[in-house]
């Protein structure tokens, strides 16, 4: 049982774990910005153009006591437009914009890679050696081997 809860303090306190749980909360905030933009921008359009508070209650009908509503999709699918267009604008951009500086040479590099990118290139030259591929300094296990490819770019 020891073993057990040392093994789980080890996983929680890991970077990769924080930083899910950094991401989790940051979406969670994230979230309610977007639900104040729709509540205090949107809705208060959609009610001026349909005369109902929300899309809910836009183009529902019923058909042999089953009850459609068009408004309830079209609701979903502005959450999610609304959602992706400010994580892009906001997230995806920039990074991108970063990236491109990156390679003109206008904005430095990182020094070295983070602790986590390490790891990851440590376990994959172990895994290609103990597969009999090529090792993280181009030489198979028997000392024969060509050049590694190198690690695809971390980003978007």
């Amino acid at each position: 049982m020891k073993n057990v809860l040392t093994g789980f303090k080890d996983f929680i306190v890991r970077g990769n774990v924080i930083d899910l749980a950094v991401g989790i909360v940051i979406g969670a905030a994230f979230s309610e910005v977007v639900n104040a933009l729709v509540k205090g921008f949107v809705s208060p359009l959609i009610a001026m153009l349909f005369g109902k508070p929300d899309l809910n209650g836009v183009f529902n009908f019923t058909i042999n006591g089953a009850h459609f509503s068009i408004g309830l999709i079209l609701t979903a699918l502005l959450n999610f437009l609304l959602i992706a267009a400010a994580l892009y604008f906001c997230v995806v951009l920039p990074i991108n914009h970063l990236h491109k500086l990156r390679k003109r040479g206008l904005v430095a590099e990182p020094k070295a890679p983070s602790e986590d990118v390490l790891l990851l290139q440590q376990i994959r030259d172990l895994l290609a050696a103990q597969n009999g591929g090529q090792g993280p300094t181009g030489q198979g296990p028997t000392g024969q081997g060509g050049p590694v490819a190198p690690a695809p770019p971390v980003g978007y």
